[in-house]
């Protein structure tokens, strides 16, 4: 209904009290000033001034519009001050979702260099597994997920996202560190057969089932939990071995467990998803960018 540029014409027209003097507090010529606020009654519907000699007055329209026009102005200018410190990154919000061990590694190295060079942008942190955690992306409850797919697997990704692939992540076997295996530098799951395992989250799990039926022998799944420090501590007590990603072996807290490489390596993807508009958004490509810088010197990148 209204046009800024008239509002603000007319705001200086009631303060200065006449269309000369708001012409020359404007830059404008009169005619100009007389235009912008006859398109700006045509917009209303309704006069806006009266002439009472050489005096100007306003209308009950004109006064109702006085007194909303410096809240317009004020709340315009605040908007164009927050566009500014959005698109030149000195602020901004952005949620990522992040699955546990890219939350403990990944993560906080990226948000402490940005914290560093952009300390405006702030960053919300999720927890989630795929293929959950997708979803939230594609329902907006965050605006960036990072996931991981096993190749085996053929998994399906929502057609809304834009994947950014960020590192191949390793998968490694967690052992006791007086297990036999534990002397070598990378281990074959086949000689693994007869162990008592702890498995993970579901993705983790399903892949898991697929690789040792793969090589025809069904392991035996004594426990099963998402918590990475709880895998450590059954492992660390001998009660079983686990395959984890690579990316765990950066936070072993267990002198107890060590990890060894698969042979053959086995992998999985590690990526970031994102709606497509969301990568034009300065701040969320600002995390993208930081999440690929770290990702680059990642075991298994």
């Amino acid at each position: 209904m209204f046009d800024s540029r008239h509002i603000r014409t007319f705001h200086e027209v009631v303060r200065t009290g006449s269309y000369s003097a708001a012409a020359r507090a404007l830059g404008y010529t009169q005619p100009a000033i007389t235009q912008q606020m006859k398109a700006l009654e045509r917009s209303v519907g309704t006069p806006l001034f009266i002439r009472a000699g050489r005096q100007m007055r306003l209308t009950e329209a004109g006064e109702a519009l006085s007194r909303h026009a410096g809240v317009i102005l004020d709340s315009i200018a605040t908007a164009q001050q927050q566009m500014a410190s959005l698109t030149r990154l000195r602020a901004g919000k952005v949620r990522v979702c992040a699955f546990p061990s890219a939350g403990a590694t990944l993560v906080p190295e990226a948000l402490t260099r940005l914290a560093v060079e952009h300390p405006g942008v702030r960053v919300e942190l999720q927890e989630g597994e795929p293929p959950d955690s997708l979803r939230r992306v594609v329902r907006g409850e965050c605006d960036i997920t990072l996931a991981f797919t096993y190749p085996g697997l053929h998994e399906q990704v929502p057609e809304e996202l834009v994947e950014i692939p960020l590192l191949e992540d390793q998968l490694t076997v967690l052992l006791p560190t007086g297990h036999p295996m534990a002397r070598r530098r990378a281990v074959k799951l086949a000689e693994l057969a007869d162990e008592r395992w702890i498995a993970g989250c579901l993705r983790c799990r399903t892949n898991f089932l697929h690789e040792c039926a793969e090589l025809g022998f069904a392991p035996d799944i004594a426990f099963t939990t998402d918590d990475n420090l709880v895998v450590q501590s059954l492992v660390a007590e001998g009660l079983g071995i686990a395959m984890m990603p690579g990316l765990v072996l950066s936070f072993l807290v267990h002198q107890k467990v060590t990890g060894r490489a698969l042979d053959p390596a086995s992998r999985r993807q590690v990526s970031a998803y994102v709606l497509r508009e969301h990568l034009e958004i300065p701040a969320t490509a600002l995390v993208l960018q930081e999440l690929r810088r770290t990702a680059e010197n990642k075991v298994g990148c």
